[in-house]
């Protein structure tokens, strides 16, 4: 362990400071607390100098794995690159000073940024109008959800109370329903990674609210039977919910409209390249059909007779009200200024570059690891396991190992269709030098896996900390240095 490994407090020592502030002559007493407010014991602190605080937390920030750092192919969640000049832009002092509360007079160039960004993302997507409102892609997901219960509600069909969701659907579409009280209706998949169409006919009555898909879908894999899909639920009075996860390979090229889905979310800390990860920000706008626009939540940008924008807080139909202002404004200029980047030209490259990666990635491992689905993958795909499984190496050893060569490791263990999981999503971002230097340690794994499987089943062992307790640590974590009574 290096010296500035350890925890503050063991750098602390008796009476050191990391500053000295003058003696007041003038000011003395005159903005002092109560008595009654005041501690009867000193805080529990470390007692460490300047420099050994700015050399601890500076150390610390060099063990963190990040995208800026390294190559983060975690699939189903697309880590792609965030632009440093999305950051310029979100710092600007015309857009980072701004109050909520201020007049909507005084930020005309911000509601500009929303609508203008709104118009963007409907013609991607093929929706006729957006909210940037909700805060994440779960949030977007019940907020989508409120607006097909709302619309439900409007034509008073209120028996529709449930909702169809695949079973190799992302954990936060059934629980999103439920939020949104919902019941849960389950439609398998094929031995092809499909939605089993003629499993999910005997499920469409009069009660059914819509379809939760994501397309392509966790597998990775276009679901081809979408437009019969979408025909049939429309047929039985339901809506189709997009789940915008995994838009970023049908960008430029297909738009979830055009397939006949009614509502979507995007998550734009994944699609559209602001930062992901560490609990925030995020941003799940919601995109619907013309017919549903009504139901969007308030408050909404308008253009007023003269030209300005307003904002409305109420209209009829609405779901109402999901967050407290406009959503994380931030976040919003940092994909409003990816997309201009790009411009209309090069954001059609998108989706057939995350393609071509992820596929070259899966045609040279499907040797080493186990394909179950050996079709054309999207932006991601799933292997189960290794090649090789007599050794008894598993999918977290494999996880653990690449640690050691200095990658992030996929999402392992899902979806849930495949025992031993390892999901891979390079995005478009990457290179190709990258990605075969991905290949040749995946590669290397799967060999050492067979010859000597105690390196894999021990990883990693190059890490600041080693293999954890993981359940453990997840039923009883460590939150503070030691007990205090």
């Amino acid at each position: 362990m290096k010296y500035y490994d350890k925890l503050i407090f063991d750098l602390s020592k008796e009476g050191r400071r990391g500053c000295s502030l003058p003696v007041r002559k003038w000011t003395a007493g005159l903005d002092e607390l109560p008595a009654v407010l005041l501690r009867e014991e000193a805080p529990e602190l470390p007692q460490v100098s300047e420099l050994d605080v700015v050399r601890h937390y500076t150390n610390l920030s060099q063990m963190n794995f990040g995208v800026d750092s390294g190559f983060y192919p975690l699939g189903s969640c697309t880590m792609k690159y965030n632009p440093k000049i999305n950051e310029e832009i979100a710092a600007h002092p015309g857009f980072s000073g701004l109050h909520p509360l201020q007049p909507a007079r005084t930020v005309q160039g911000a509601l500009e940024v929303y609508r203008e960004l709104a118009r963007s993302l409907s013609e991607i997507t093929g929706m006729a109008e957006f909210t940037l409102n909700p805060f994440a892609g779960a949030h977007g997901e019940l907020t989508g959800l409120m607006v097909i219960r709302q619309y439900h509600i409007s034509r008073g069909d209120l028996k529709r109370t449930r909702i169809i969701v695949p079973d190799s659907a992302h954990g936060t579409n059934p629980a999103s329903a439920a939020v949104c009280g919902l019941d849960i209706v389950q439609v398998k998949s094929k031995e092809n990674g499909l939605v089993d169409v003629e499993d999910l006919k005997p499920l469409l009555d009069d009660t059914i609210a819509g379809i939760m898909m994501t397309n392509p879908n966790t597998l990775g894999l276009f679901e081809k039977d979408i437009k019969e899909i979408a025909a049939l639920v429309h047929e039985c009075g339901g809506l189709l919910y997009y789940d915008g996860a995994n838009m970023n390979p049908l960008i430029g090229k297909v738009r979830p409209g055009d397939m006949g889905f009614d509502v979507l979310h995007l998550n734009l800390h994944k699609s559209f390249s602001t930062p992901h990860g560490g609990g925030g920000p995020g941003s799940g706008p919601v995109g619907v059909a013309a017919h549903l626009v009504k139901h969007l939540p308030w408050p909404r940008v308008v253009e007023l007779e003269d030209g300005t924008l307003d904002l409305v807080n109420e209209n009829g139909g609405s779901c109402g009200r999901i967050s407290g202002f406009m959503g994380n404004f931030g976040v919003i200029l940092r994909a409003y200024t990816y997309i201009l980047m790009l411009g209309r030209q090069n954001v059609k490259m998108v989706g057939p570059l995350a393609v071509l990666a992820a596929n070259y990635i899966k045609e040279s491992l499907k040797d080493c690891f186990k394909l179950p689905i050996p079709s054309v993958c999207k932006h991601e795909f799933v292997f189960d396991g290794l090649a090789d499984q007599t050794t008894g190496v598993t999918t977290l050893d494999v996880a653990k190992r690449l640690l050691d060569y200095g990658f992030h490791a996929p999402t392992i263990y899902f979806p849930l269709l495949f025992h031993q999981a390892i999901m891979i999503e390079p995005t478009e971002t990457e290179s190709k030098e990258t990605l075969d230097g991905f290949i040749d340690i995946m590669k290397h794994i799967a060999r050492e896996a067979s010859e000597d499987p105690d390196s894999l089943k021990t990883a990693p062992h190059t890490t600041p900390v080693r293999r954890l307790d993981e359940t453990t640590a997840a039923r009883q974590p460590v939150l503070k240095y030691k007990d205090i009574n």
